[in-house]
């Protein structure tokens, strides 16, 4: 069963900012492409891990590098972080 849209649309834009990624901003360099960012909430939307990861972000007041372990969308926020 896939969670809310709109809940972890924000989720996603949220880890990525912790992480210091502006997703839009991504889009508009053409790191990521919007079928990508598509992906990701559709992935996220799928995730088990809801709770762990809300704990994470309400955790995390400065930058991290790496977005919370297991997540479904580690791999590309990684890869953009990395680019960046």
């Amino acid at each position: 069963m896939l969670g809310d849209q709109a809940r972890h649309f924000w989720m996603a834009r949220s880890v990525a900012r912790v992480m210091g990624l502006n997703l839009a901003e991504q889009i508009d360099t053409g790191r990521l492409r919007p079928e990508e960012y598509q992906v990701m909430v559709a992935a996220c939307r799928g995730c088990a891990l809801v709770e762990q990861c809300e704990k994470w972000l309400a955790t995390h007041c400065d930058l991290a590098r790496v977005p919370p372990p297991g997540r479904r969308i580690s791999a590309p926020l990684t890869r953009l972080r990395r680019a960046k």
